[in-house]
């Protein structure tokens, strides 16, 4: 009988081999004198194996990443588990208690990273959540959804340029991959430089629990834990349905007037440059303006706003451009027309 893994040391507790526990971490006190924590579940498997991480609520609206792990925890057992998985499904407490995408200092939580311990209350909930959990993980999923009244295709967010994270994402196996490049500040880039992998799945709409959201995010979790080795053969993997379609650029097409937006395209469609998305018309319904596809590609994002202004960001088209894709690595078991077209930059 192979020896017992040693206990999990985290926030000054140790989570013996074959436990799940709750540990909550520090982090602040309310004006009421009552204490804040970041609740972190631990499950630490009675066998070896990687060490990952799932978090969601990074901002306070993005529900659909809290019920993906609920999900996916529900499936899970320490007893068989290889390895060990920490579960963070809301790691801003402050902004999903209070209604806001934002911590109470305005601040954005995924621009505070690596943080700091003396710092702003962002930096310090990014420093607490990079020392207790990213820096003992080799591999991460970070869960978010749209914002700002936009709903996101579910995606994967990643470095296509790394062999072995694109190998995760296609295990993930999301609708769409995307091609992301690193944002300082934010918790993929702060956890790369750590040394680990990270995934980041957008899906959904803030304050929506979307099933078309949630059940490719616990499908893909489940996949990319199978895939290192970590899940028991009782548990049910879902199989991957189609390959992710990859995309290595994207541009919103913004609106050229103010007015009622129709929407004539969903999230998944596939699009031709001129083709039509929509119409803008004001409030009598004279003068629409068509709202055209400035290149081919697949809808990945749309806002869901009835009325807009000039300049506001309609639709998000990603690229099917075909690119050249690095060597793959086995993972070891264990608008206006004049702007759209300008290349959006990575948002994580």
């Amino acid at each position: 009988m192979s020896a017992l893994r040693p206990s999990f040391p985290i926030g000054g507790v140790k989570v013996r081999a074959g436990q799940l526990r709750e540990v909550s971490l520090d982090v602040t006190r309310l004006v009421t004198g009552a204490q804040v924590t970041l609740p972190v579940h631990v499950l630490h498997g009675r066998e070896e194996g990687p060490v990952v991480w799932l978090d969601a609520a990074v901002h306070g609206d993005e529900v659909v990443g809290i019920e993906v792990i609920r999900r996916v925890l529900a499936r899970l057992s320490p007893r068989t588990l290889r390895g060990t998985v920490l579960a963070v499904p809301i790691v801003n407490v402050l902004g999903v208690m209070t209604g806001d995408r934002y911590l109470p200092d305005r601040r954005d939580l995924n621009r505070s990273f690596p943080g700091s311990p003396r710092g702003s209350l962002a930096a310090r909930i990014a420093h607490l959540l990079m020392t207790e959990v990213v820096a003992k993980c080799e591999v991460g999923i970070d869960l978010h959804t749209g914002s700002d009244r936009r709903s996101n295709l579910p995606q994967v967010r990643c470095d296509l340029e790394d062999p072995r994270t694109r190998e995760l994402a296609e295990v993930f196996g999301a609708p769409v991959t995307y091609h992301a490049k690193l944002r300082d500040g934010s918790l993929r880039s702060a956890a790369r430089e750590a040394g680990a992998r990270v995934l980041l799945y957008e899906a959904g709409e803030a304050w929506r629990i979307d099933e078309y959201a949630v059940t490719p995010g616990v499908d893909g979790v489940l996949r990319v834990l199978a895939t290192l080795g970590m899940l028991d053969e009782d548990v049910e993997v879902p199989p991957t349905t189609a390959p992710s379609e990859v995309c290595w650029r994207s541009g919103w097409v913004r609106a050229r007037r103010t007015g009622l937006l129709s929407m004539d395209v969903s999230l998944g469609d596939h699009v031709q440059v001129g083709g039509r998305l929509g119409e803008l018309h004001d409030s009598f319904g004279r003068r629409p303006t068509i709202v055209k596809a400035d290149r081919d590609g697949i809808v990945i994002g749309r806002t869901e706003a009835p009325v807009v202004s000039s300049g506001d960001a309609l639709v998000h088209i990603g690229s099917l451009e075909e690119v050249p894709a690095p060597s793959p690595v086995l993972l070891s078991a264990g608008g206006d027309q004049a702007v759209v077209g300008a290349r959006r930059p990575a948002c994580f």
